[in-house]
């Protein structure tokens, strides 16, 4: 499966995310702050499998009917909104 800059810079943005609550587990920040930090990751995850979900549904319908969907960017995130 190709994956798009939009999902590469998610994971990135996600990953970056984790570093910073590492941080803060050893800075000795408070557990709410850390629950915060952790639902953030956790919602930001949850919406990068939702593009990764309708992304490869696209390419699959692309390649076995031989068509190209252009622009699905609108389409794709409403999928993800409903997640």
């Amino acid at each position: 499966m190709k994956c798009n800059d939009q999902i590469k810079n998610r994971i990135k943005r996600t990953h970056g995310q984790m570093n910073g609550v590492i941080k803060m587990v050893e800075s000795n920040e408070s557990c709410e702050a850390i629950i915060t930090q952790l639902k953030a990751i956790k919602a930001s995850i949850e919406k990068t499998i939702g593009l990764v979900t309708a992304s490869n549904l696209i390419q699959s319908i692309e390649s076995k009917h031989l068509i190209n969907l252009e622009d699905m960017s609108e389409e794709i995130s409403l999928i993800v909104k409903g997640m």
